[in-house]
């Protein structure tokens, strides 16, 4: 999966930008998917819910996000383990925008997904709660609280030099 972060702007007669401008770029969608993000907090938790007006699951919320930015993902949890690229489970390596997938048991199967926006912290339509939330991801550990699974980053353009 490609992401063409300055795609909106890039035509046939506009110049390629250099990998430090595209870097800045990068961490403008990421700023915009936290934001997007958030403003979500608050909608109603739907069992295949897709939209604001009428609520989101864990997997809804993410594409809602990602698509408003034209980034297209799967829709599933499970999918979108598979999407983009590994990351490893350190939040000094995670960057805003990354996903993260959590499950139950011992198969590995991601049933749950969220949005990291920084500081140990991501937004998920929760069921538990009813409705989309800010979490932080060091909880106790909970019978309603699935198990942080993984991460992947689904943007190519990476900031990680900064």
């Amino acid at each position: 999966m490609l992401v063409m972060v300055a795609a909106a702007r890039l035509d046939a007669q506009e110049p390629i930008k250099p990998l430090q401008e595209m870097s800045v770029s990068a961490e403008s969608v990421r700023d915009s998917i936290v934001a997007l993000a958030r403003a979500q907090i608050g909608r109603k938790y739907v069992w295949g819910g897709e939209s604001p007006d009428h609520g989101f699951d864990c997997s809804g919320l993410v594409q809602y996000v990602l698509s408003a930015l034209h980034i297209d993902v799967p829709r599933t949890a499970r999918q979108l383990a598979k999407a983009g690229t590994p990351v490893p489970k350190d939040t000094s390596v995670l960057r805003p925008g990354d996903l993260l997938l959590f499950g139950r048991g011992k198969s590995g199967t991601a049933s749950h997904v969220g949005i990291y926006v920084g500081d140990g912290l991501f937004v998920q339509a929760s069921s538990a709660a009813g409705r989309v939330v800010e979490s932080p991801l060091q909880r106790p550990v909970s019978a309603l609280a699935k198990v942080w699974q993984s991460a992947r980053r689904i943007l190519t353009l990476d900031d990680s030099t900064k």
